[in-house]
């Protein structure tokens, strides 16, 4: 849904909301009260996370699985029921336009969507239909998923559905519940293994109010930012733009490289064989705690010569380290753990730190 159905029960319950840093205009939970218990649990145990507002879109026909299969960057005809992917519709020029979720079930394929953005991707994808026997519709009214990262998540959830949730990225289950139908997918949340709970806008708040019941921590976007930071994982919308490949951002579990054509698959192929992306987003260590701004250029003095050598995208708190980071995409040739640059004119400085285990 556009809104969550939650935000009334959240703020009753002394959640404070903001807008989605991703999706300016929809607004979701900053924090329940307690930033570092809630990403504690999305390290350590298990935390719980409004998704309500993600969209999705419908794919049905005969020709469906032909059509997706050439647009998209991921691979469509190897996949069966219950089995799906992270996918992504790249532009001409093999940038990012869209990353969604795939999901193949009985009556033909989901595209679960970022907040916000189904609407979108329902007319991208729709502008490439001409004799097709496809059919799509926007289905973000049926839809209102729940989320689990850390992990006990898997036990949690286990224990709320009466069945052990799947475990294989991407895999779903569709589970009877609350005189409903809750659909079960393992993938990643806050940058970490976690699963998506999805019974629709009737079933929400009861869902939600058993998770916590059994034991999940509700957690809002400053948790689920911070971990995903600490992790070096990009979210589409604050790290991600139409002006990044996605080997830059790191998806590369987003996009085949086996599966022949479609939509900018030349410019991703030519990225592999050649190489010559200019810039790569890592994290960095910052030499404060105060948060930093989107958009802070990364500063390195070479000889007499000042160069811009970087742009930061996100900022958040590592309670493990102790200290901020930020991820920021950082040109070629600068990149070694180790290498230091100024933060814009603020005094302050960012150090890339190793690349972290995901």
């Amino acid at each position: 849904m556009d809104r969550s159905p939650l935000l009334d029960l959240q703020q009753a319950a002394g959640a404070r909301v903001a807008e989605r840093p991703e999706a300016p205009g929809l607004l979701a939970p900053l924090t329940f009260g307690d930033v570092p218990d809630e990403v504690r649990a999305a390290q350590q145990s298990a935390a719980l996370f409004d998704a309500a507002d993600r969209g999705r879109v419908r794919v049905l026909g005969k020709d469906a699985a032909s059509f997706l299969h050439r647009l998209l960057a991921n691979d469509v005809h190897g996949l069966g029921p219950g089995a799906g992917n992270r996918n992504l519709l790249l532009s001409p020029k093999g940038k990012v336009r869209f990353d969604f979720d795939l999901a193949v079930d009985e009556p033909g394929f989901a595209l679960g969507a970022q907040p916000g953005r189904a609407g979108a991707l329902l007319a991208a994808l729709d502008m490439y239909l001409f004799n097709d026997d496809v059919r799509l519709s926007d289905e973000t009214a049926e839809t209102a998923p729940l989320e689990l990262a850390g992990p006990h998540a898997a036990a949690v959830a286990e224990a709320v559905l009466g069945a052990a949730p799947p475990s294989v990225p991407h895999a779903f289950r569709d589970l009877a519940w609350g005189g409903g139908r809750v659909r079960a997918t393992a993938l990643a949340v806050a940058g970490g293994p976690g699963l998506r709970l999805d019974g629709g806008p009737r079933l929400a708040p009861e869902l939600w109010e058993a998770l916590r019941a059994a034991g999940a921590t509700p957690a809002g976007v400053v948790a689920r930012d911070f971990a995903r930071i600490e992790r070096g994982v990009a979210l589409t919308g604050v790290d991600v733009s139409e002006d990044v490949y996605p080997e830059e951002a790191g998806l590369m579990d987003a996009f085949s490289l086996t599966k022949g054509c479609y939509i900018g698959q030349e410019v991703v192929a030519k990225i592999d064989t050649y190489g010559g992306l200019n810039k790569r987003l890592l994290v960095l260590r910052v030499s404060h705690d105060d948060p930093v701004a989107a958009g802070t250029r990364l500063l390195l003095t070479e000889g007499a010569e000042e160069r811009d050598l970087g742009l930061v995208t996100s900022w958040g708190y590592s309670f493990t380290l102790d200290g901020g980071l930020v991820l920021a995409y950082v040109k070629r040739r600068h990149q070694e753990p180790g290498t230091t640059f100024r933060l814009g004119d603020s005094g302050a400085t960012a150090t890339v730190v190793a690349p972290p285990a995901r």
